[in-house]
């Protein structure tokens, strides 16, 4: 990370000098958004997601078609700075998720915005969801001792195939809405908002399908994909599960999550020379209907205790390994919240195709990472590589105009 780090800082050392030399507070926030904030939101299809609020939008905001996760590494010359840049990806995420008219730049400065989406900018349900990864809290920043008690590194587990330059990073950002290019516009505009400040280290685009013909969205195995998600309506669910107390973590976390990206790619051509018996015996449900093995629709649940040696679902089946819906594994669950990805081709010209999987939980020890050691083995790894991706801790929402991002870490 240290080389990478270098080259980015070489590569992009003049804009980093220039906003270094515009100095702390709301200096760097104008040079970097283009000056005054655009004009009031405009929403006339209700289509805005409220962007203020105790947590981010993007979390338990039901599934939007269209997702980019990105992974950055900030470059800010010191703490004042990365305030700065805060302050200034706040400011360009609460115009784009509100919609409305960007800012008149005059007879002689560049546009305020790259035009895209034409001359109103649309709401289209975005959200954008900032994360911090363990990296931040390094010597650069001052921030060490205010690092989120369960963050750190992501885990290689012993069947992940991880693609370091894919992994890891110092911020995310994930940018979800209806339209594919309301995300590219978003995606330009944040970056270009935070240049000199920020450098996206890698990203994924993905896609949700439409339930075919109802029911939950399905992955590219041709799977219904999250059946057994947590209810997100269930506050008190959320409030155990999903979101972190004041004084569970850091005294700055009350209202943040931890988030897990992981990239997963699926080995398509191999998976479609299998069997649909066997497939639906490696996953654990009827690829049809999403039914458990033991039941007759999707929303059945799996009733294990009356299948004790896997008659009905196999032991070995990634549904009943992931979740063996037992007293002693409730409280591992996580709330997922999956994108399809497609990339193309490889280099030896194969399909390079999977999930980009994202979950949220307020433990990633006691939830995703005990999940994952349950996983470990299961016969479906012959077919999946986790390549990529990171832990991150999903900020507290920014509660209203005054606010912005990592407010409360960084003050």
């Amino acid at each position: 990370m240290t080389d990478r780090r270098s080259l980015l800082r070489g590569a992009l050392g003049a804009g980093i000098a220039g906003a270094a030399g515009i100095g702390a507070g709301a200096g760097l926030t104008a040079a970097l958004t283009g000056g005054t904030p655009a004009a009031a939101a405009v929403d006339p299809a209700g289509l805005a997601v409220p962007f203020h609020g105790p947590h981010q939008a993007g979390i338990t905001t039901p599934g939007q078609q269209h997702a980019t996760v990105l992974s950055c590494d900030v470059l800010a010359a010191d703490r004042a700075t990365l305030t700065d840049l805060m302050r200034a990806l706040t400011a360009r995420a609460r115009f784009l998720t509100g919609g409305g008219t960007p800012p008149d730049p005059g007879i002689s400065g560049p546009p305020t915005d790259s035009g895209i989406l034409g001359p109103v900018v649309p709401a289209d349900q975005l959200t954008v969801t900032v994360g911090v990864g363990a990296s931040l809290f390094d010597r650069r920043y001052g921030l060490a001792a205010r690092k989120p008690a369960g963050l750190k590194p992501m885990a290689t587990f012993p069947d992940d195939h991880l693609d370091p330059a894919t992994c890891h990073g110092d911020l995310s950002i994930q940018v979800c809405a209806e339209s594919r290019d309301t995300v590219v516009h978003a995606v330009r505009e944040l970056t270009r908002a935070t240049r000199g400040a920020l450098a996206v280290r890698w990203r994924v685009d993905g896609f949700r399908s439409p339930p075919r013909p109802a029911g939950t969205p399905r992955n590219l195995m041709g799977f219904r994909d999250g059946t057994s998600n947590l209810e997100v309506t269930d506050a008190a669910l959320m409030g155990r599960m999903v979101w972190l107390p004041a004084g569970a973590d850091q005294p700055w976390t009350s209202g943040g999550s931890y988030q897990v990206v992981r990239v997963i790619r699926m080995l398509v051509e191999f998976w479609d020379r299998i069997g649909i018996t066997e497939q639906e015996n490696l996953i654990g449900r009827r690829r049809d209907s999403g039914a458990p093995m033991d039941g007759n629709v999707e929303t059945d649940k799996p009733n294990f205790a009356a299948d004790p040696v896997g008659e009905a679902t196999p032991l070995t089946s990634h549904i009943r390994r992931a979740n063996p819906r037992a007293a002693d594994t409730e409280a591992s669950r996580i709330l997922r919240r999956p994108y399809n990805y497609d990339r193309g081709m490889d280099t030896v010209g194969n399909l390079d195709m999977g999930l980009l999987f994202v979950c949220y939980q307020a433990d990633i020890a006691k939830q995703f990472e005990t999940v994952q050691h349950r996983l470990a083995g299961e016969p479906l790894v012959d077919y999946i590589q986790p390549t990529g991706g990171g832990y991150f801790f999903a900020l507290p929402g920014v509660v209203d105009m005054t606010d912005y991002f990592g407010r409360s870490l960084l003050a």
